[in-house]
């Protein structure tokens, strides 16, 4: 007996329909893109939420110590925020979180990847700082360029910068933020560092592990002096913090 064929829109809807992922597999690929999609969601929280970074949370879970005490920029000294981002990220203030132009100098410089140093942003830091992990890769990176654009469209330059100064790693046995590692190098609150000790904390900051700002090498004092230095000349660095 002759039997009807399928119609013009059954064919069609046969033809484009999408075999279903096994259970297991959808479950990890909306782990995954949940894993993914969290920084986003809570980073606007970030505005009036005092964070940590995994760092110090990894330090906790291990047991290991953690010093830190949140201060808001307002309660540090005016020098130290100038120094930090004179040393860190010269065009804070002008970037959208990701300096273009620094990471196409870096990446002309470096022959590849692993040799790639610089072109990271304050904002850049945060993101790392917050959401993902130490170390270079490029998976790294390919996740911190969108957040550190979220992050500078979110929150003020100004909240950013506060955040930063709050979660760095400033001492080599688990002091985060500036007012630990000054407490830690000059046995003073983070409000009152003169400019010159400022500057040799934002010298400690690429590896406090084998900086100290509390016993200075010559080296670390060159360049605390040059960090003086440029703050000096460019006092309107900070201009978006005011």
């Amino acid at each position: 007996m002759w039997q009807p064929g399928p119609s013009r829109e059954d064919f069609f809807r046969r033809d484009l329909r999408v075999p279903f992922l096994p259970r297991p597999l959808r479950i990890a690929a909306f782990v995954v893109l949940a894993i993914l999609l969290l920084p986003y969601v809570i980073t606007p929280l970030y505005r009036f939420v005092n964070p940590v970074s995994t760092v110090m949370l990894w330090r906790w879970v291990t047991g290991a110590r953690v010093e830190r005490t949140f201060i808001p920029i307002a309660r540090m000294s005016p020098a130290l925020p100038l120094t930090v981002i004179i040393s860190e990220d010269g065009r804070f203030c002008g970037h959208p979180g990701v300096d273009l132009k620094e990471l196409q100098e870096a990446i002309a410089d470096a022959e590849d990847f692993d040799d790639l140093r610089g072109g990271s942003t304050i904002t850049q830091q945060v993101a790392k700082n917050l959401f993902l992990w130490p170390g270079r890769s490029i998976v790294r990176k390919v996740l911190e360029f969108p957040l550190a654009l979220w992050i500078d469209l979110v929150l003020p330059k100004r909240r950013v910068l506060e955040i930063y100064l709050n979660i760095a790693e400033w001492g080599p046995n688990g002091q985060f933020g500036a007012e630990a590692g000054s407490r830690r190098a000059f046995g003073k609150s983070a409000r009152d560092v003169t400019p010159q000790e400022a500057a040799m904390l934002a010298a400690t900051l690429p590896n406090p592990i084998k900086r100290n700002a509390r016993q200075p090498g010559p080296g670390l004092q060159r360049l605390a002096a040059l960090y003086v230095r440029r703050a000096a000349s460019a006092p309107t660095a900070n201009s978006c913090i005011r």
